[in-house]
């Protein structure tokens, strides 16, 4: 990272980003083209989960390509000026890359589906056999991890 004052170097700092954040944006590459989308997402520190329709262009660029990078971001405010270009946003963010999976066992797509669940709201919850059954659900294994954080 080029300006390093702003690294989120504390782990724990990091998971809190992601534990607040609503929104994973997974990056992919489809040949030649990078290709992004936005998910609902699970974090269990060492991986993340997703759920979604059994086909689509997410799902064909991952059967051919595991290989994902994903980003976080949580906007604090904006820090105005009375210039633009000094204007600013105060945030945090965190980026990495990680190997994506599809769970096939309906015990790991539970749990995942557990994890997702755990993201957004407190509680158990039952999920039932054709749901399971019918939803794709990826797993990526987590292999790099980096926070940053405008100045304070």
């Amino acid at each position: 990272m080029r300006r390093t004052e702003k690294a989120i170097d504390d782990r724990a700092a990091i998971d809190a980003v992601v534990r607040a954040c609503r929104v994973c944006r997974l990056g992919m590459v489809d040949g030649a083209e990078p290709y992004i989308v936005p998910l609902c997402f699970g974090y269990d520190g060492e991986a993340l989960y997703f759920h979604c329709a059994p086909e689509g262009r997410k799902l064909e660029i991952l059967r051919r390509h595991p290989r994902v990078c994903f980003e976080f971001d949580e906007v604090e405010g904006l820090l105005p000026a009375d210039e633009a270009c000094r204007w600013g946003i105060r945030y945090r963010s965190v980026m990495g890359t990680g190997t994506a999976e599809f769970l096939e066992d309906p015990a790991a797509k539970r749990r995942a589906f557990e994890r997702i669940m755990a993201q957004y709201t407190p509680g158990t919850f039952t999920f039932p056999d054709g749901a399971v059954a019918r939803t794709t659900v990826l797993r990526v294994r987590i292999e790099s991890l980096s926070g940053k954080q405008s100045a304070r």
